[in-house]
Order: C-alpha cells, then structure tokens, then sequence
C-alpha cells in the first residue's frame, strides 16, 4: 500500500484570494511521482488553534504531513508554535539556526528576525550541507515556507527520502462522452479493483470528448487492466493511447 500525504497550507492571504498558492499543486506532482499518495489538502488562516487542531489531525491520520506558510518573522506567523501544541511539545530556540541567522543577516539579527530560529522541541534539521536555511521535520511534519521557490528548494532537497515504488500511467483518449463510458468504467474496476481510475471531460477538444487515466504500481495489472478497457470499448471510440 502507497504511503500517504496530507498537506496543510497556512494564510490568511489564499483564504481572501489575495494569492493563488502553487505549492500544493507542486507537491502533489512530486509526491505522486515518488510513488506516495496525497490524501487530503487543507488551507486554513493564521490562527493558532486552528494549525494545532489541523495538524494534530493531519499526523494521526497520514504517514506524512507537510505544512506551507507561516513561518517568517511576522506576528501572523504561528506555525511552529502550532505544530508545537498539535504534538504536545514547547517552542525551543535552535541554536545551528541562530548562527545561520548571525551569518545571514551580518549583525542585524533583531527579536523579530530571531523568531525564524525556533523550532518545536525535537525538531530534526534536513540537509543542513546543502540549503542555506534546513528544513525541519518533526515526527511526521516537514515544516516549509510559503514562499514558493524556497519551498521547492527544500523539497528537492530531501525529497528522496520519500521515494516507494513509483506509480504507472497509461491514458486513454476516447470520443464518447462520460455518460456512455461510465458502464465500462464501472465494469473495468470490477474486475480491477485495485486499478486508480479517473475520467477527465475536454468540451472545447475537437478530437476527444474525455481521457481516461488509469495507475498501477503494478505495471503488468495495468497493462491487462489497459487491454481490457480498450477490446471492450467500441472499436472508433478510442482516439489514441499513451
């Protein structure tokens, strides 16, 4: 079975539209890539209480959590202290941040600026040799930024520790609509039920009416899953195959 994933994204500023967020779509691309199943995605606001009732959910539920935002030196940002009290622990100054810190801001490192050298107690630090600033995981939460280029650093950075054995795509492009094709979906994941299915409508495509996506981490269940589909649809409804 796929190790799973929640995400938690923290802001005020996607809840009121004033950004559109880009991380979680990222990482749901590279987790699913690494072979790990993202489950549930949550936006919530800069409240406290609210990121410690999220992730505390999050952890218990998911082999893997991972947050976005809320980690600068401003008053709205409380995720650390959040993900603090989701897993019962206090707030603690890492002393290997505060000298990145020192280095970084070269004698301006003011209260506010120390603020992003806390951690929840126990925190590890994730490829300290290759980011300027590491990532911080604890337990099952991988703290990150909001910003989205530092968030793909990061990411990048220690994403190989997530790798399973990846997932399998096949897709179909048919020119029947998805009433017509739900009777051999419907009778596919009977006799594959274990095959990921999905069906995708295109209303605008001169070509195709739907792709049909099916994923295996089973290549060989995929591929019988794949034939079966296409020997039952009609023979000039399927466009192509890839």
């Amino acid at each position: 079975m796929a190790k799973s994933a929640g995400i938690v994204l923290v802001g005020n500023e996607i809840l009121s539209g004033k950004i559109h967020d880009a991380n979680a779509a990222y990482l749901c691309r590279e987790l699913r890539a690494l072979g790990v199943e993202v489950r549930k995605i949550s936006v919530i606001p800069d409240e406290l209480e609210s990121i410690a009732e999220e992730v505390a959910q999050f952890s218990r539920a998911y082999d893997y959590v991972f947050t976005s935002g809320g980690v600068g030196p401003t008053h709205d940002d409380v995720t650390i202290e959040g993900v603090a009290r989701a897993l019962g622990v206090p707030v603690a100054r890492e002393p290997r941040l505060v000298a990145l810190l020192e280095g970084f801001y070269k004698g301006n490192l003011n209260a506010a600026r120390l603020k992003m050298a806390e951690v929840p107690d126990g925190a590890a630090l994730l490829a300290a040799d290759s980011l300027i600033f590491p990532a911080i995981v604890i337990r099952n939460v991988y703290i990150f930024p909001g910003v989205p280029e530092i968030f793909r650093q990061k990411f990048d950075a220690i994403k190989e520790r997530f790798r399973e054995q990846p997932y399998h795509l096949r897709s179909v492009f048919v020119r029947i609509g998805e009433g017509t094709l739900a009777d051999f979906l419907n009778e596919l994941l009977k006799n594959h039920p274990l095959l990921l299915l999905g069906s995708y409508p295109e209303f605008s495509n001169p070509d195709y009416k739907v792709k049909v996506t099916l994923e295996s981490k089973d290549g060989e269940y995929l591929e019988r899953a794949l034939a079966e589909l296409v020997a039952r649809l009609p023979q000039d409804a399927v466009v192509r195959v890839e």
